[in-house]
């Protein structure tokens, strides 16, 4: 079966206080609303966080007000006209049962935010316990719906968390496995174990009526540090990353780079929302939609666009008219993107998937810089494969077992390269030019670049918050000076509004080096990127990697920072196709990343090093060709004079 490409996930979460549920549903208005929508799949709910099924039900408690089979007629209307339903089921959070069996609900200890309503006295869902009957409840209302719907394209499981649990249930089985539930250590590796059992008893009750059937666990969020699981439960990632509701816009880019290393389809999931889930009456401009969607596409993702169903059971037109804009471009875009995959030079190593402290802080402050330098880079687990990558990218304070070391040995030996920062240095068994003497003695520092590495516009020192490991080159190249402060701020003595100013003499510290097997630099400059997104140490870090890549670097263009590039390689059909994007993100409100206005970019320059012989370029759908001429090191270099949003440019052998 092909994967689909233009889902809707369509949220039902429905108080049970309202009247007339699905009252207004009709068939052909359904199929007509998502036929002239693009839509090709459409989620639809067997049980809300409400607790409410949405058909008749022997396990659950069907909705109050609900007086038909709401689901089977969502599914048969979807099915007549070629439309996939997956079938979606609220797994942590059932306020029925939460209402009815309190001691099922997970009880969070201090300090650990629980999943819904925040306190006693604030409405909201409640989490339950996977450590608990419920479990056996779920799992039976799963197999329910695989008797009822066997017909269904896919089960959605939504809230699949366990926080650190300490419910009677929980604590007794910590004492009875020697774990000491003070200790949050011990209570994660709980969680952990009733996570994993939560999957294998969830998939067998999906698995043993119909061992093809899709099943996806939503978290919010993928876990890095465990890739092993997504293979064993997973059958495909859907990327929860609505850019409005604080993930932002460079979220969905950083989890594509992760779920590409697993091999697994996946889709960016975003919303149609102004803000977050469940709004009623929020709608996102147009233009932010088919920006989201271009993303998707340009990182080898399908979309699924996230709605809320009226209690009444009619889809809303305003919302459908949005969702066909985007859509129908996609359409047409579609088939240069199946099969597509990812180019990349550089392979981050992820610092989340390591369970390293501020992890997904490093995480996001590389996946920013690298967006905004545009170079191509996949996201991994450090026991994935890096061979083939030109350079490898390790956390900030990454630590060193030995299978690792010897991999990174071999990669080295190979003529890879590695780059290296900050707290890594100080254990790192690796000879990359520079002698680490100790860790840093003050909180701030300051690097002076020599000019190779430096911004145009930079001659004096800039500040970075993070401070630097003391080294010394021994050979290569130095990326700079470092320039201490005259003392650390404290009570006792402390200079202007922020930090203390540098001393004008050099301090005698280098601020990294470049080698023949990569970089070492001395501060942690992914977080400090993360932390405060100074321009200076981005175009400072640009450079170092510049000159690691090298003739291997794949592609550069004109595009300004906030553009994006990302490169697709479709080899079964002869052909490679760049993304260019590029729309102008806004803060609104209290902080909310949007999309309004989209102003075309004119005259973008890209040189390129194909894979392969290029007998022309193509941009599409639209067909149009673009010149090109071949320069050195078998690259190509064309220009494209103006797009708008997104330009997919086919090169074709």
């Amino acid at each position: 079966m092909s994967f689909a490409f233009r889902q809707v996930h369509l949220d039902f979460h429905t108080s049970g206080e309202i009247p007339c549920v699905g009252a207004t549903f009709q068939r052909r208005e359904f199929q007509k609303t998502l036929l002239e929508a693009a839509v090709d799949s459409i989620t639809c709910f067997s049980l809300c966080h409400h607790g409410y099924s949405y058909h008749p039900t022997k396990v659950g408690t069907m909705h109050p007000a609900l007086s038909f089979n709401l689901l089977r007629a969502q599914i048969d209307a979807a099915h007549e006209v070629g439309i996939r339903v997956p079938v979606y089921l609220s797994a942590g959070g059932n306020e029925f049962c939460a209402q009815t069996h309190p001691e099922w609900r997970e009880i969070n200890p201090p300090g650990i935010s629980p999943w819904g309503a925040q306190s006693l006295f604030e409405p909201g869902f409640h989490k339950l316990c996977f450590n608990s009957g419920y479990l056996d409840h779920l799992c039976a209302m799963i197999e329910e719906v695989m008797v009822l719907f066997p017909d269904a394209d896919g089960i959605f499981l939504d809230i699949v968390l366990q926080r650190q649990c300490c419910c009677p249930n929980c604590l007794h089985d910590m004492f009875r496995l020697g774990l000491e539930p003070e200790r949050e250590e011990d209570r994660q590796r709980f969680s952990r174990k009733v996570l994993e059992r939560y999957y294998a008893r969830t998939v067998e009750a999906v698995r043993k009526h119909d061992p093809g059937m899709p099943i996806f666990h939503n978290s919010g969020g993928i876990d890095r540090s465990r890739p092993e699981l997504l293979q064993k439960y997973f059958s495909h990632l859907e990327l929860e990353s609505l850019p409005t509701g604080g993930w932002g816009y460079d979220f969905f880019p950083l989890s594509a780079g992760f779920a590409r290393k697993t091999g697994l389809h996946f889709v960016g999931m975003t919303g149609k929302f102004h803000g977050g889930w469940g709004e009623f009456g929020s709608f996102k401009h147009p233009n932010a939609l088919r920006y989201e969607c271009a993303l998707a596409l340009a990182n080898g993702a399908g979309i699924s666009i996230g709605d809320q169903l009226h209690p009444d059971g009619r889809l809303d037109e305003s919302t459908y008219r949005i969702i066909g804009a985007a859509y129908r471009e996609v359409r047409e875009k579609e088939p240069y993107c199946r099969g597509a995959k990812n180019r990349a030079e550089i392979a981050l190593i992820s610092a989340a998937s390591c369970n390293l402290p501020d992890g997904n802080e490093f995480d996001i402050g590389a996946s920013r810089f690298l967006l905004e330098s545009h170079f191509l880079f996949d996201l991994l687990h450090p026991e994935m494969d890096f061979s083939s990558y030109t350079l490898v990218i390790f956390p900030d304070a990454m630590e060193w077992s030995g299978e690792l070391v010897e991999r990174i040995n071999r990669y080295l030996a190979s003529g890879g390269k590695i780059l290296l920062s900050g707290r890594s240095l100080l254990q790192a068994p690796f000879d990359l030019g520079a002698e680490i003497v100790g860790p840093e003695e003050f909180s701030v520092c300051y690097l002076l670049p020599p000019k190779e590495f430096s911004p145009d516009f930079l001659t004096t020192p800039f500040v970075l918050y993070s401070g630097a490991v003391r080294m010394r080159v021994r050979r290569g190249i130095s990326t700079g000076s470092v320039f201490d402060p005259y003392f650390e701020r404290t009570l006792k003595h402390f200079c202007s509004h922020r930090q203390t100013p540098n001393r004008p003499e050099r301090s005698g510290w280098d601020a990294g080096v470049v080698s023949e097997s990569g970089a070492a630099l001395a501060c942690p400059v992914f977080y400090e990127y993360r932390q405060n997104g100074p321009a200076v140490l981005r175009i400072h870090l640009a450079k170092i990697v510049e000159i690691l890549l090298g003739s291997r670097r794949i592609i550069r263009t004109t595009l300004p920072s906030i553009a994006r590039v990302f490169v697709m390689d479709a080899p079964e059909e002869n052909r490679e196709i760049i993304h260019l994007l590029f729309a102008p993100i806004v803060k609104r409100g209290a902080g909310v990343e949007i999309i309004e206005d989209l102003t075309p970019l004119r005259n973008v320059e890209v040189v390129f090093s194909p894979r392969r012989p290029v007998k022309r370029i193509l941009l599409v759908p639209e067909g149009r060709t673009l010149s090109f001429e071949s320069i050195s090191g078998g690259r190509i270099r064309f220009r494209v004079e103006e797009f708008t949003c997104h330009a997919m440019i086919s090169l074709e052998s």
